[in-house]
């Protein structure tokens, strides 16, 4: 492997742990109301059998009502106790099968499940999985950086080229990787819906570094007001005090001025963007070169993914995989033959 650039992407995999094994507060609050609703209409049902005249049919069903009041009663009291361990989980969630498994959102409406969070680094050239990490957290924002090192400890180089998509944009992460020598390009998401209303979002506005100005439609500077702290970024906010007259007003803001928040480290994100329009088909050579290898491994995996069980023995077993995938990934490129006389060098 050349070692020159990467493509980091994560997955979810099932867990052995069902979805309907799987608790959280919402979903126990969702399962006990249906099941008050349940206990509600048996009652009904049966004050309706009294007022009729008995018979063995009547009997049957009062029985049959009783024991499924019973029931609902039961799985009340277990819910009720699950519910209370919920309290002492750190992240609210509790899992029967695999206590590490974590229910998870995907992409698709109502496609979440219960599973883990497999991360790789596919080098581009060879498309050979250079590094991999198995975690429960649900989303990718902490995981850019550690991917990105553990890749370059991996291939042994000075320096590295990493490409993920917009799930993994966080300042920390870009700037922890800038300071480790990794060239990390990730588009930023748009979080505003300013686009989609036809109004004017920061990219229409242009930053002056010399002046340390932005630009807005109208061509007026936006002036350096003050630096905030959020979330452990240091913010720069941006306004002048006469967007009221402007005659754009009505497409930039429904305030009584647009703001504009410039992050400390700015310039890499701006890096980023010069990246991507020198090279187009950056994401395009993520995407093909990284979803690729999980396509593969989910199809020998089957529908159930995951057999194994906790955290630690999961990671082993996706270990066997990603060392499976690269030995026929490897075979397909220089043949057995090739493989055999390089491991025996």
């Amino acid at each position: 492997m050349s070692g020159g650039s990467v493509a980091i992407d994560g997955s979810k995999f099932k867990a052995v742990n069902n979805r309907d094994r799987n608790f959280t507060s919402g979903k126990i609050e969702l399962r006990i109301s249906h099941l008050e609703a349940s206990a509600s209409r048996y009652l009904e049902e049966m004050g309706r059998a009294d007022t009729v005249e008995q018979s063995e049919v009547t009997l049957r069903k009062v029985t049959r009502l009783k024991e499924k009041l019973v029931r609902v009663r039961q799985e009340v009291r277990r819910l009720a106790g699950i519910a209370e361990a919920l309290k002492d989980a750190p992240d609210g969630q509790i899992s029967l099968t695999d206590p590490d498994a974590r229910s998870m959102a995907t992409y698709g409406k109502g496609t979440g499940l219960v599973g883990y969070n497999v991360q790789t680094a596919v080098d581009v050239e060879t498309h050979l999985i250079v590094t991999h990490e198995v975690t429960n957290i649900g989303n990718d924002r902490s995981q850019l950086a550690p991917m990105a090192k553990a890749a370059m400890e991996t291939l042994k180089a000075d320096r590295l080229d990493a490409i993920a998509d917009r799930g993994y944009f966080n300042g920390a992460e870009l700037l922890s990787c800038h300071e480790a020598g990794i060239t990390a390009t990730v588009p930023r998401p748009e979080t505003s819906n300013n686009r989609k209303k036809g109004m004017f979002v920061k990219a229409d506005f242009v930053y002056d570094g010399s002046a340390d100005t932005y630009a807005c439609p109208a061509g007026k500077a936006l002036a350096y007001r003050y630096t905030t702290e959020e979330k452990g970024l240091m913010l720069r906010r941006y306004w002048r005090n006469d967007c009221p007259s402007c005659p754009l007003k009505a497409q930039c803001t429904t305030g009584t001025e647009r703001r504009i928040t410039r992050w400390e480290h700015e310039h890499l994100v701006d890096a980023i963007y010069s990246r991507m329009e020198e090279n187009p088909n950056l994401m395009r050579t993520r995407r093909c070169t990284v979803e690729h290898p999980f396509g593969t491994i989910k199809a020998w995996m089957g529908s159930t993914h995951f057999q194994m069980r906790r955290l630690s023995n999961v990671r082993t077993e996706m270990a066997l995989h990603v060392l499976a995938y690269n030995i026929k990934r490897i075979i397909n490129m220089i043949g057995a033959k090739a493989l055999l006389r390089a491991i025996t060098a």
